[in-house]
């Protein structure tokens, strides 16, 4: 097994604060990554400065607001890896999660997207069975999730909330299978409900939950109702 074939892409907006400790998981993995690239998506925090001492492991990409897609696709075209991840500054992973997801997709040529389950806040969620029905009426799947690259179509760039399940409703439409390679968390997303990039990953069970508590106002939950109308409309054509 080839231990230098993944690209670890970071979109990250004003989440320099997170950024330490999302390198030293990515620092300590079984697997050693091909490469750590950060795109910085115009921050007005101390971004660039916290990036500096870790220049000699990360590549800083620098560009204006665009967005969350416009950054994860940045950071794809400059990778090189023959598989890609897109890791939210917010992500903590276990040590073992790349090489155990890299073992799936090295394994079995079938498969496009390698994921698990994971720790959100304060909820663990288990990884569920690949279900193209299941997907279209939720998304089960986090952004944080191991990708071919050949098989990536990138983001579409006009989806301003839920990107990462409208990539996996792209893919399953264009006959691409993803595959859990573990029910129990391999990772753990932080919030603290600054993060305007952060983890788009957002079930139906998220809305009933006491938003309040990370400093989510009604307006934003309802923006996300809104957006999972538009893609399902997007996507009506899977099931």
């Amino acid at each position: 097994m080839n231990e230098t074939k993944i690209s670890v892409i970071i979109p990250s907006y004003n989440h320099a604060d997170s950024l330490p400790g999302c390198f030293e998981s990515l620092f300590t993995q079984t697997v050693p990554v091909r490469e750590i690239i950060v795109v910085d998506d115009g921050s007005t925090d101390n971004t660039s400065e916290i990036v500096k001492p870790y220049l000699d492991r990360v590549k800083y990409i620098y560009q204006e607001n665009a967005g969350a897609p416009a950054a994860r696709n940045n950071g794809f075209r400059s990778s090189t890896g023959e598989y890609v991840i897109f890791c939210d500054a917010d992500v903590i992973m276990k040590p073992k999660m790349l090489e155990i997801m890299l073992a799936e997709l090295e394994k079995n040529s079938d498969i496009s997207v390698a994921y698990s389950g994971f720790v959100w806040g304060w909820k663990a969620f288990k990884g569920l069975p690949f279900s193209k029905e299941q997907l279209f009426k939720m998304n089960f799947i986090h952004s944080t999730s191991l990708v071919r690259r050949e098989d990536f179509p990138l983001f579409d760039e006009n989806v301003k909330r839920l990107q990462d399940w409208d990539l996996w409703l792209t893919m399953t439409k264009q006959g691409k299978m993803a595959k859990c390679v573990s029910e129990e968390p391999l990772f753990t997303v932080r919030i603290d409900g600054t993060s305007r990039i952060g983890s788009s990953w957002i079930p139906k069970i998220m809305y009933k939950l006491p938003w309040h508590l990370i400093g989510w106002a009604p307006k934003q939950v309802s923006k996300y109702k809104t957006a999972r109308e538009i893609l399902k409309k997007k996507h009506a054509e899977i099931v």
